[in-house]
């Protein structure tokens, strides 16, 4: 009886000590917050970890990972983390850099002398630290469309952007790149005889035991314990989406991983490049990736603590009430992401979510912040939600709206008018045929990806992807005469911004 008692005190000590060191929001109020947030958001599924004073203080799931099994989401399930990627294949250069085996100021030239990009002095100038700093002067996510989940080998890729034309200075504008962070871990193989999924494995996940961390998303819909991907955009559904596949774009973001595994990760990096007390990294290689290379901001925000923005080598920063917060999202088809660390508090944050149309995970991790940083409270999740209802509503409404027009209606010419090939530069070939009453467009450069068209009126079409992921638009075609010239076709801003023009050939 007495040792009974000696353990229940012990655990009492151990809980009262915890408390003490955290906010009450954290020990007291996470969980109906966390489960209101999802009810609100239409969110099957979340994982979270928090990291304080080197010990876990919160590593659990809540939902589901697939909501027809129910089954549960927990510490080992498995996300697709994406752009959380980065900071991996930033950190391997940093490393090879303080090995000496390469420099990060190295011109790319030097390891792909045939490598272009749409502007000569910009091919002949570019570094890998600018490949990792997305200040090319391309457009964030530029080429994407034509990049993500495609038919692309990681060369053709590379050798395709020599076609993205730059909107902005070289070295002087932020422009998130994708083919950027793949080129650079294409370097790797270079100078280490490793592919960057291997090199990856080697030295960075098998030092940290991160034992159920994938380097690519080949066969992840086999994987034990994975997440199902879901999606609300454009019907306000829920709706399974299938798991997105861009090991051709590996370096930007195809790990697959948890919050048991990547809370590793973070402590690694909280400890300046510890782990359990072995030493992973040296310091150095750590705070390399931290200088800031691109400022993105340095306006005081309306909403959060914070007065600047910038980037290093795969990873954001930000002043947030006084520290320095470094972070970074991922987002993939149903999967929204992001992982966090404040140094100066020893305080870290990982959050991975399985539906990709909503902003609570991003709410979450600015409301742990606050609570563990002394800003007052307000509800992060309710606050964003004010913006984006109305917004979605009114997307829906757009959708639901178009489908209505669809009442068949002729097309001012005849189907076969319509039907052919189609070219856009980057993009490729398309191919357009006659499906019924209806038009199918046929994506070449995707082994899956099609889109139906539907008559509406006032010569605009309805293109629906099969892939609902990519999106409900509007088409029209240019016509002179009885000849169709050309056509835009526009995907989720969650893929590209801009719409892709496709010029008939013949």
């Amino acid at each position: 009886m007495k040792k009974l008692t000696f353990a229940l005190l012990l655990s009492l000590a151990s809980f009262t000590a915890i408390k003490a060191q955290n906010p009450s929001f954290v020990t007291d109020s996470l969980n109906s917050y966390v489960q209101q947030g999802m009810k609100d958001w239409n969110l099957p599924g979340l994982a979270i970890a928090i990291i304080k004073d080197g010990k876990i203080v919160v590593m659990k799931g809540f939902g589901v990972r697939d909501v027809k099994t129910k089954e549960p989401v927990d510490e080992n399930t498995l996300f697709l983390i994406a752009s959380n990627s980065k900071l991996f294949t930033a950190t391997a250069l940093s490393q090879l850099d303080y090995d000496k085996k390469l420099s990060l100021d190295d011109k790319v030239t030097k390891y792909f002398p045939d490598y272009k990009l749409y502007d000569p002095n910009t091919t002949a100038l570019v570094t890998i630290k600018d490949l990792l700093s997305h200040h090319l002067g391309t457009k964030t996510f530029q080429g994407d469309f034509t990049f993500w989940n495609s038919n692309l080998s990681r060369e053709q890729i590379m050798g395709k952007m020599k076609l993205l034309q730059p909107s902005q200075q070289f070295r002087q504008s932020f422009g998130y790149c994708n083919s950027c962070f793949l080129t650079a871990g294409e370097v790797i193989p270079k100078v280490t005889g490793k592919q960057w999924e291997t090199y990856i494995q080697d030295s960075l996940l098998t030092p940290l035991n991160m034992t159920n961390t994938y380097t690519l998303g080949k066969g992840a819909a086999q994987r034990k314990d994975i997440s199902k991907p879901y999606s609300t955009v454009f019907t306000g559904k829920l709706s399974e989406l299938p798991y997105d596949l861009v090991d051709n774009l590996a370096p930007a973001g195809s790990l697959v991983s948890n919050v048991k595994d990547l809370s590793k990760w973070i402590m690694m990096q909280l400890d300046s490049g510890r782990y359990q007390g072995k030493r992973i990294l040296p310091w150095e290689v750590l705070q390399k990736t931290r200088q800031m290379n691109t400022i993105i901001s340095s306006e005081k925000s309306t909403i959060y603590p914070s007065h600047y923005t910038g980037y290093g080598l795969g990873i954001f920063q930000r002043d947030y009430n006084g520290r320095q917060v470094f972070y970074h999202t991922g987002g993939a088809d149903g999967f929204v992401t992001n992982t966090c660390f404040v140094p100066e508090e020893k305080l870290g944050i990982v959050i991975l979510t399985n539906n990709d149309n909503q902003e609570f995970f991003e709410a979450l991790r600015y409301q742990i912040l606050d609570a563990y940083l002394g800003v007052p409270y307000i509800n992060r999740s309710k606050q964003v939600l004010r913006a984006f209802a109305p917004q979605f509503a009114e997307s829906v409404k757009k959708v639901n709206t178009m489908q209505a027009r669809v009442k068949g209606n002729a097309p001012a010419l005849p189907l076969k008018n319509y039907t052919g090939t189609y070219v856009n530069e980057l993009y490729g070939p398309i191919t357009i045929t006659q499906n019924g009453k209806d038009l199918q467009v046929n994506f070449n450069g995707h082994a899956t990806l099609k889109a139906k068209l539907q008559y509406m009126d006032n010569n605009e079409w309805l293109l629906t992807y099969n892939n609902p992921a990519f999106g409900i638009f509007p088409l029209k075609f240019k016509t002179e005469q009885d000849k169709v010239i050309s056509t835009s076709i526009k995907v989720n801003d969650f893929l590209e911004y801009d719409p892709y023009t496709f010029v008939k050939q013949g």
